[in-house]
């Protein structure tokens, strides 16, 4: 008798665990590679790439904001180590040819764009969001078209109200009191999955992994440097994703 149950609940219990998803697991095993954007990740979607939990939730999103009138469309989703590198080599000789020194230079990057190896986009759990049945503003990613009479104004209210509901929340809110990057009305990370991320992306040791990487102005990178962008540009974020 005591044999059989044994059986039984061994068995049982092997169901059990061949039926939980497999991101549950994810959330444990991700790799350092993949935390830096040079992983090889399982990604979904059309016209934006997420981990399968995150599309599958951003798209019970969409549905449900399409009924209230609102099409969300992505403007940036998973980004590689290759691409948040082509960005700032871009952005840094765009502002060296401006007379910006390294430093400067820097600090006029990282206002908006991470450090290469550093962005949440590399998870796979972070999206940029706009509407897209709304006339179009010359330049999409900017505060004001979310505020006030902006063209975006009615998704982010949408967005305000209902989001949490689907997992998503804002990362860079417009709090007075936080620092690193601005404000950023359009940019939403999945909690479920990138909380834990992040949880695990803290123990790298971020300075070692960027000296290898050949980034310009790299030299500005001292300890001090890296020490504060952790603290506020990685980690002064919504506390909702902390």
């Amino acid at each position: 008798m005591i044999k059989n149950t044994l059986l039984n609940f061994i068995a049982f219990s092997l169901i059990l665990i061949a039926t939980i998803p497999q991101f549950a697991f994810n959330q444990s095993t991700i790799s350092e590679q993949e935390l830096i954007g040079k992983g090889n990740p399982q990604l979904f979607g059309n016209g934006y790439k997420l981990r399968e939990e995150a599309q599958l939730s951003f798209k019970k999103m969409q549905a449900a904001a399409l009924k209230d009138g609102i099409s969300i469309g992505a403007i940036s989703s998973y980004r590689s180590f290759a691409h948040q590198k082509r960005i700032w080599e871009r952005k840094f000789n765009n502002n060296k040819a401006k007379g910006l020194s390294d430093l400067d230079n820097i600090k006029k990057i990282i206002e908006y764009s991470t450090i290469p190896g550093t962005s949440r986009h590399h998870w796979g759990t972070d999206i940029d969001i706009y509407q897209t049945n709304v006339k179009q503003p010359k330049n999409v990613l900017l505060p004001k078209n979310y505020h006030n009479n902006g063209p975006y104004c009615k998704l982010k209210e949408w967005m305000d109200t209902n989001a949490s509901t689907y997992g998503f929340y804002l990362v860079y809110t417009d709090n007075s009191n936080r620092k690193g990057f601005k404000y950023e009305p359009w940019h939403f990370s999945y909690k479920a999955l990138s909380a834990p991320y992040l949880k695990a992306y803290k123990k790298l040791n971020i300075s070692e992994i960027l000296k290898t990487e050949g980034l310009s102005g790299i030299d500005s990178f001292t300890a001090d440097f890296i020490n504060k962008y952790i603290s506020q540009n990685i980690l002064d974020i919504n506390p909702e994703l902390l």
